[in-house]
């Protein structure tokens, strides 16, 4: 970083403590707020990630059973050798079953530990901070790769499972009947995702995400149209987030308190009578008080007819509505492509962080690239910096 530039002087989340009489700290005071921008350090709780760009979690359907191996090594450390703040490994399955496809990650057993832990360290040794999302498909599971059309795996001679989910409502239509989960079945899933937590925290991650969005089992739960359940987790705005913020608190209270929490949702499905953007203001203060320290704020997953209004920023009002009315901070994700549109979105106050996803995989070195944008000196790693800048010479 540019000494030049500057810096935050506390965390994100300290700047939307309210004070003795429910104000904002800053908002009715003549205190003199940070400057902030997508260059400058984030501080939430005990980790300080370099700058406000994040690499989302991209799930990149490579692993055998679950592990880790050289592929998600390389494609995840070479975004952290690129200068990105925080680098988060893609959806995890907590179980086995709750994998989206037989190539996904997994964090279910104890020997997945080791080939994580190696990617958290090396992450770590380029300077970014590394995180994990942990994840459970529901309805959504048992299905192929989407390089070869990601049909689902009705069958085990397809390499399929039978799925769970809140209703035994399928995804598509003609899909096999998902299994409702039972009172106990949902109380395994609370289960694992404190296990998988445990498990992420022993792998060397700093910061823990759950994901509850994009129509996997979380977000399920949260929906009137995948969530027809007459029990205490269906109906009610109250009885759908049951499932949401009893996996949060457990999963918080597993962690050491200097450890960032995220969660991961969709503010809105795009569907009239669905889950939308009033529900996750809600749900995001419920979160905010359980401990969550940032709302990654996506859209859409949960009906495959939904028409979603594609476009530049289409996500981002949604960021920031859920900033202002929960006030907690967020990071915004979607077609996010150039260094001056990120910092825009950190400036504006529409976000505290901004997560790119398929530009990251276009180039690797985007905040690097950023760097030079904004007049400062690329943080190059050593072993590229000195060659790279003497030919600049």
């Amino acid at each position: 970083m540019n000494p030049a530039r500057p810096l935050t002087t506390g965390s994100a989340a300290q700047l939307f403590q309210p004070d003795a009489h429910g104000a904002t700290a800053g908002a009715a005071h003549d205190q003199e707020v940070p400057e902030v921008d997508l260059l400058s350090p984030l501080a939430l709780r005990g980790v300080t990630m370099r700058n406000r760009i994040a690499m989302a979690p991209m799930c990149q359907y490579s692993a055998q059973e679950g592990m880790a191996n050289d592929w998600h090594l390389v494609h995840l450390g070479s975004r952290a050798v690129g200068g990105v703040g925080l680098v988060l490994v893609e959806a995890t399955g907590i179980t086995w079953d709750g994998r989206i496809t037989p190539g996904d990650l997994g964090i279910w057993s104890d020997d997945h530990v080791e080939p994580l832990a190696r990617i958290a360290r090396f992450v770590q040794s380029q300077g970014a901070v590394a995180g994990i999302q942990l994840a459970h498909a529901g309805r959504k599971a048992s299905t192929a790769a989407p390089w070869t059309g990601g049909a689902t795996l009705a069958t085990p001679e397809e390499g399929g499972w039978p799925v769970v989910a809140p209703s035994p409502i399928p995804f598509h239509p003609g899909d096999p009947t998902p299994v409702p989960l039972d009172e106990a079945g949902v109380d395994g899933i609370v289960d694992a995702f404190e296990t998988a937590a445990r498990r992420a925290l022993a792998a060397g991650f700093e910061v823990l995400e759950i994901h509850a969005a994009h129509g996997y089992l979380l977000h399920q739960f949260l929906s009137p149209h995948s969530n027809q359940r007459e029990d205490q987790y269906g109906g009610s705005l109250e009885n759908r987030m049951r499932l949401v913020l009893r996996v949060t608190e457990r999963v918080r209270a597993a962690m050491p308190d200097r450890l960032p929490l995220f969660v991961r949702i969709s503010a809105t499905y795009w569907v009239a009578g669905g889950w939308d953007i009033e529900q996750s203001v809600e749900l995001s203060r419920r979160l905010k008080d359980l401990g969550v320290d940032l709302i990654d704020v996506s859209t859409g997953g949960n009906l495959p007819t939904a028409r979603i209004p594609v476009a530049k920023r289409y996500q981002i009002p949604c960021s920031r509505r859920i900033r202002d009315g929960a006030g907690v901070p967020t990071g915004a994700v979607g077609l996010i492509t150039d260094p001056k549109e990120g910092d825009e979105i950190v400036t504006g106050g529409d976000a505290d962080l901004v997560l790119l996803g398929r530009e990251l995989l276009r180039e690797p070195y985007w905040a690097l690239k950023a760097q030079h944008a904004f007049e400062e000196e690329p943080d190059w790693p050593v072993q590229y910096g000195y060659a790279v800048k003497r030919r600049a010479k």
